[in-house]
């Protein structure tokens, strides 16, 4: 299993800024793979899918930058 975050800041005034670039990697990842809808859990967005047979999960931690290894190691200690 491999767990991919993609950060970036949430709110209004950053969608499709240069500061959710890896938002929009991971969304591009998720449409490109089939990937469940993003849902709410530890303190992000996660989506799960398969590539090439590999259990994938994908995060966008909802919180400022600067505090994304909260969302983050939560949801490694889960997995």
């Amino acid at each position: 299993m491999f767990l991919i975050v993609g950060l970036g800041n949430p709110g209004a005034e950053y969608v499709g800024t240069r500061h959710n670039v890896g938002f929009m990697a991971v969304d591009e990842i998720a449409r490109r793979y089939s990937f469940s809808a993003f849902k709410s859990k530890f303190d992000g967005l996660i989506s799960e899918g398969k590539i090439a047979g590999q259990k994938i999960l994908l995060l966008k931690p909802q919180t400022l930058m600067n505090l994304s290894g909260n969302s983050v190691v939560k949801a490694a200690n889960y997995y």
